[in-house]
């Protein structure tokens, strides 16, 4: 069977086009098709970009894509550098990657009811925690003594301090 190279490089050939016109209609850059058509795939630096080349310049070729892909898929195993897609983390995943990627798979529409009523709970908690509170707060406790203004001024009375008083 032939290489993805060979099968692209003759499907071009027989319709007789340029490098130049697969480029204008494809918008794949013209070094990039000449490394396709020669099987030069270093010439890339990940292997999503070699697939979506591969699949976009055989579908302009109306040739077999799948086939074309099953081929490609088989030759870029045999490679050192694209036998398995490179790691992302090139770390071991934490807690945080597993929650991250558990809210990733929420339905947030649904999900977001529920944290409309866990917000409307919280808030209703937080107001009965502060009223509560308040009740206990003796509001004159913490009041300093007063000076006593009557109506006629210079008297300068002052008013004695109330004992405190027991709960």
């Amino acid at each position: 069977m032939a290489t993805v190279a060979e099968q692209l490089l003759l499907a071009r050939e027989s319709k007789s086009l340029t490098i130049y016109q697969v480029a204008e209609v494809t918008k794949i850059r013209t070094d990039h098709i000449r490394a396709l058509e020669s099987g030069d795939f270093d010439a890339f630096s990940a292997p999503v970009y070699i697939r979506g080349f591969v699949r976009n310049y055989a579908g302009m070729l109306k040739l077999d894509v799948a086939a074309v892909m099953a081929t490609l898929d088989a030759e870029l195993s045999q490679t050192k550098k694209f036998r398995q897609p490179p790691s992302l983390l090139g770390r071991r995943r934490g807690v945080l990657d597993f929650l991250t990627l558990q809210l990733s798979k929420l339905n947030w529409r649904v999900a977001r009811v529920g944290l409309i009523v866990l917000g409307v709970l919280a808030l209703g908690l937080g107001v009965a925690f502060i009223l509560r509170h308040r009740q206990k707060v003796d509001p004159i406790a913490h009041l300093p003594p007063s000076v006593y203004k009557p109506t006629q001024p210079g008297t300068g009375q002052t008013l004695p301090v109330p004992a405190p008083r027991k709960p």
